[in-house]
């Protein structure tokens, strides 16, 4: 009887940690908070799925560009997995967008010669944008939120506050391609979906 006891305490024993680690795989994220509901900047976010540079140049913007910088966009791998299944952003999907200012220009469009060519090459980094999707904690901007830790010369900020809806939302919900995100200008995404 004893050796039954312990025999079925210990199948309890394994099945609870398979469940837990199971349910540990099963959450998605790269998003950690503080006890402020601030974002804690996203560590080693370079080493998650590279999705897109966009690049809207002052040159070709009459000099007024809103983001004159190239954007290089990540995903955390975990999301990127569940996007590459369903074609969905699931909740904890994190979205890391650092901006690089243009290498110093032989033109006045802000192009430069190069070995490969004239073109628009990457230089310092400027600037860090992040989006999550958490939709019971962003309800009002429609599942995400948006969070800017500094436009200027790393290091960034360790923490940042959600945006204000008219921040960054407003546009996002306006004119995103899908649920949020501008997904036409990251070939990456656009790939698996064909």
């Amino acid at each position: 009887m004893k050796v039954k006891i312990l025999f079925v305490s210990l199948l309890f024993c394994v099945l609870s940690v398979a469940s837990q680690a199971e349910e540990k795989q099963s959450t998605i994220g790269a998003a950690v908070f503080n006890a402020k509901g601030e974002l804690m900047l996203p560590k080693n976010f370079q080493e998650w799925i590279f999705i897109g540079a966009p690049l809207t140049p002052n040159g070709l913007n009459n000099g007024q560009a809103a983001f004159p910088e190239f954007h290089h966009v990540y995903i955390n791998s975990d999301a990127y997995a569940v996007y590459k299944q369903t074609g969905q952003f699931p909740e904890g999907t994190v979205i890391a967008k650092e901006l690089l200012l243009m290498q110093k220009p032989d033109y006045k469009d802000g192009s430069k010669n190069a070995p490969s060519g004239r073109g628009f090459f990457a230089g310092q980094a400027h600037g860090m944008d992040v989006m999550v999707k958490d939709s019971s904690r962003f309800a009002k901007t429609n599942g995400w939120g948006f969070f800017n830790f500094g436009h200027h010369a790393p290091p960034y900020e360790k923490s940042a506050m959600a945006a204000p809806e008219e921040a960054c939302a407003a546009c996002h919900t306006a004119n995103a391609h899908k649920d949020m995100v501008f997904t036409n200008y990251y070939p990456v995404l656009n790939l698996l979906r064909n």
